[in-house]
């Protein structure tokens, strides 16, 4: 119990010092997460609303794949963009292996599915009546589409969240396409792993109070915009 209390001391001297190797992990590790979450929001948000509004050929199809995807192992995913990515890939050409674009690659096609298959819920979960009367109102498409939105907004503010959570904690995927590099692809999770690894406890927990921070953060952030736009909280 005192090793541990030690190293926790140890830890939170390291935060408040805004240890240089520290923060730089911090820095990539917000980095990669929040574009991989910023193009998986712009292309799941509409993909999410088509299959929560429209029927059509094929949809149950696309939905159980969208259902998989959400369930997807992690380092599968790591192994799969790695095969692609690597000199013998389809897409070695790009050069992108053991670079902060492989991981984004890799984020995306986790969090992707978590925000269509909450957003396409959320947007299904919505009056169904509501559409025509809009449309009996003389609302546009893109206004009905808003409206929808805007009745759906703790869902898909969920679905952000959750693929946000998703990505952020992830370890696996990240360390077999991004390689765990120093000053390169080191990002909280991986770098939790190398420091306990190496016996240095005290930065591996500091690593691990500011993944609990982000995290929290996050979630926080999410339930006081759902109290913000819901005047009934």
């Amino acid at each position: 119990m005192g090793a541990f209390l030690e190293g926790f001391l140890q830890a939170i001297q390291l935060i408040f010092s805004l240890d240089p190797g520290l923060m730089e992990i911090v820095r990539l590790s917000l980095t990669v997460s929040g574009l991989a979450l910023l193009i998986s929001a712009i292309m799941g948000l509409p993909a999410g609303i088509i299959l929560g509004l429209k029927d059509f050929r094929g949809k149950r199809l696309l939905v159980a794949i969208v259902y998989t995807g959400m369930g997807l192992p992690p380092v599968v995913v790591g192994l799969t963009v790695y095969i692609l990515l690597s000199r013998q890939g389809p897409l070695g050409g790009l050069a992108w292996l053991f670079t902060p674009k492989a991981m984004v690659v890799t984020q995306i096609i986790l969090s992707l599915p978590l925000i269509i298959g909450f957003t396409m819920t959320a947007i299904a979960a919505a009056p169904a009546a509501l559409p025509m009367q809009l449309r009996s109102l003389g609302a546009t498409q893109r206004q009905i589409v808003f409206t929808l939105l805007y009745e759906a907004r703790s869902g898909v503010l969920a679905a952000l969240v959750a693929g946000f959570g998703a990505i952020i904690s992830e370890v696996g995927s990240v360390m077999i396409v991004g390689g765990n590099i120093e000053h390169k692809t080191r990002v909280l999770t991986t770098a939790i792993v190398l420091e306990t690894r190496r016996g240095e406890f005290a930065m591996a927990l500091a690593l691990g109070i500011i993944l609990l921070a982000i995290t929290f953060s996050a979630n926080w952030l999410i339930l006081h915009l759902q109290g913000r736009l819901d005047p009934r909280q």
